[in-house]
């Protein structure tokens, strides 16, 4: 049986994967995101080791942060772009791992694999038009529309849409070092963290700053709902993990939404509409072996 690397790159940590498929691992580590020289040298370290005793890898899968050029004709194919990672920006990867490993490489957005892997294994299954929100450091999103993740001039960043922000109701100015108050820089759990001064995890399910925080991504999947008409919204990441904001982000939905869209989905069924994942944290890693057999499949 085909053997396939995967690597969810993100920017704490590479989790990284070798298997026939996601239920069957044979390895996997977790590598601290450092320096770029750091780091990637310690992931093809880890694969080396994984070839010698288990033998040549049909292809590796990786899902990143972003912002990443995923067209393959470019010739910065697999390179991290003007990413808000500090020292991340203009890095090479996939072409690095493609010279060292001598291995075809399949390479997406961390978000985008883990929607693939919600659509082959997950809540995405059924379903052909679909998004995949993360919550977590920052944010981003994934559509899949007609059974095909979305591309085109470079790939979605659902994370920095422009939203309404009432500075008498939330004087935080924002935390993208792009665009201040976006999505991500209002609502990301680094925001969170910079307008309260503690981290997500430590705040009280009665906090304030979660009614805060359903109003900004129910601002958001409203957007998105009137924009890609999802059959089913995901969302993940670690912010998500506070289970508080799954019914407040529906009522804010419906609420914003004004009775606008009288579907059933989400008239009387949006418990099933607005959904964790299936896969939990493990999207991104399944996404990114999906992303291998697709790079097999071309290869061959």
């Amino acid at each position: 049986m085909s053997l396939f690397g995967a690597i969810e790159a993100g920017g704490t940590k590479f989790v990284c994967a070798v298997g026939t498929s996601p239920d069957d691992l044979r390895a996997e580590m977790r590598i601290p995101t450092t320096t770029p020289a750091e780091t990637i040298a310690q992931v093809i370290d880890f694969f080396r080791q994984q070839i010698s005793q288990l033998g040549p890898l049909t292809a590796i899968g990786i899902g990143a942060f972003g912002p990443v050029d995923i067209h393959t004709d470019s010739p910065t194919f697999g390179w991290f772009l003007d990413t808000p990672k500090p020292g991340w920006q203009q890095i090479e990867l996939a072409g690095v791992l493609t010279r060292e490993l001598a291995t075809p490489i399949g390479f997406d957005t961390d978000v985008n694999a883990a929607a693939l892997g919600e659509y082959h294994w997950g809540h995405g299954q059924g379903f052909e038009t679909f998004l995949y929100l993360t919550v977590g450091t920052g944010i981003g999103g994934g559509a899949v529309v007609n059974g095909q993740l979305v591309h085109g001039l470079l790939h979605p960043e659902m994370g920095h849409i422009r939203i309404p922000h009432d500075l008498s109701a939330d004087p935080f100015p924002g935390a993208c070092p792009f665009h201040q108050d976006c999505l991500e820089g209002l609502a990301s759990g680094f925001a969170i963290e910079k307008r309260w001064q503690q981290k997500a995890a430590s705040l009280p399910i009665d906090h304030p700053a979660w009614a805060l925080e359903a109003h900004y991504l129910a601002v958001g999947l409203v957007n998105f709902m009137l924009m890609f008409s999802p059959e089913r919204i995901i969302l993940g990441g670690g912010v998500m993990e506070q289970t508080q904001l799954f019914p407040l982000i529906r009522l804010q939905v419906r609420q914003q939404m004004s009775a606008y869209l009288k579907v059933p989905r989400i008239m009387n069924d949006i418990d099933a509409y607005i959904v964790p994942p299936k896969l939990g944290g493990k999207a991104g890693i399944v996404g990114a072996f999906v992303l291998a057999q697709q790079a097999a499949k071309v290869s061959s």
